[in-house]
């Protein structure tokens, strides 16, 4: 099969020929995958122009007028403009994708994508020449529950297929600290080195987000600057990594967490869910907490809303139902504590030239194979 661009995202296009019942299969599926709290997108392939508006409405007359137009109600809004040098079906797919969990895509038999077709009554055979088809549904059949098992694996499959890239921030005017908090060292190496240290036993790249040098003992790392327009604060470091790699899953912890595990890490990473965008977890007392936190691509949506109204921090996230935030395990919360001035940094450096808590101690010891 012919590769593409989204043979590792999740979007499934549904063909055939007319009368095959491709509506028809969509239309009883979609509510089904609504309900399980997933956001789906339709690109319907129309060859014979839209229609849209009935002649004399005002929105139809502002299009004929040559303006392109945003119909904004209570409950829905649309966007109707014309076609233009620069889009393609591939940048509509991956615009939806930034929004939504799954894009069907009904018809676009000769585009290679990921395709599903549906036989028509008496057809068992997919005809010469259409590229990517996948899987067939039978005109006799299930076909509803297959179609909703084939988009839930798809899902699933991209989901798992996304890189895990981790970014730690630092930058902060660590007013209390009185100086940069990622250079400070416990245990023996800096608290940069110590979370990179970690993260690498989970992610595929590191990024530094934010301002400020980087200790020589966290070995070579890309570093991000805060972009033009991405805000402050952490909410800052979060958008810039995210316009630096859209279609990637990212890690993204504190500099100043000398607790940090790989057990916090695996356990973070295993609250992935099919519909969830982020995950924030709270502690014990239910306060969210993200200073360790995953986020999806569709992530930089909501990120990118906060920004808009002048926030710095992340937790405002929590108000999606896309985010999840689980309680943290009592045996692995030390890993989100942070380290916010000198008598703090004092109690974490313990007295004996290593970490004060066993956890520590074990990340300490697990970090040094790293580099060995």
């Amino acid at each position: 099969m012919e590769s593409t661009l989204f043979d590792r995202e999740p979007v499934l296009a549904v063909c055939g020929w007319s009368g095959s019942g491709k509506t028809t299969v969509l239309e009883t599926v979609i509510p089904l995958l609504v309900e399980r709290g997933l956001r789906v997108a339709v690109v319907k392939h129309d060859a014979h122009g839209i229609e849209v508006d009935r002649e004399g409405k005002d929105s139809a007359r502002f299009f004929a007028a040559g303006a392109d137009v945003h119909l904004y109600a209570p409950e829905e809004q649309m966007i109707r403009f014309r076609n233009r040098p620069e889009d393609s079906l591939e940048t509509t797919i991956f615009s939806l994708l930034s929004t939504h969990d799954l894009v069907l895509i009904e018809g676009h038999k000769e585009t290679p994508l990921p395709k599903i077709w549906c036989h028509g009554k008496g057809g068992n055979t997919v005809p010469d020449g259409i590229p990517g088809v996948t899987v067939t549904l039978p005109w006799n059949g299930n076909r509803t529950a297959m179609l909703v098992s084939i988009a839930k694996e798809q899902i699933r499959q991209a989901s798992a297929d996304r890189p895990l890239f981790g970014g730690i921030l630092i930058g902060g005017e660590s007013r209390r600290m009185g100086s940069p908090k990622h250079i400070l060292n416990i245990g023996g190496r800096s608290m940069l080195s110590t979370v990179a240290a970690v993260l690498r036993l989970r992610t595929e790249r590191i990024v530094v987000l934010g301002r400020g040098d980087i200790p020589n003992d966290a070995g070579p790392l890309d570093q991000l600057r805060d972009a033009p327009g991405s805000g402050e604060g952490p909410l800052a470091g979060l958008l810039t990594a995210f316009r630096w790699a859209p279609r990637v899953c990212w890690v993204v912890g504190a500099c100043d967490m000398p607790d940090i595990s790989v057990e916090a890490l695996s356990w973070l990473v295993d609250q992935r869910r099919p519909g969830c965008w982020a995950v924030i977890p709270r502690d014990a007392k239910g306060r969210v907490q993200p200073t360790l936190a995953l986020y999806e691509p569709q992530a930089c949506t909501l990120i990118d809303t906060l920004v808009s109204r002048g926030l710095r921090a992340p937790r405002a996230l929590a108000q999606w139902p896309e985010v999840r935030t689980p309680t943290i395990p009592d045996a692995l919360s030390g890993a989100w504590i942070n380290v916010n001035t000198p008598e703090e940094l004092e109690v974490f450096r313990g007295g004996d030239g290593l970490p004060a808590h066993p956890e520590i101690r074990g990340a300490e010891t697990r970090n040094s194979k790293l580099e060995t």
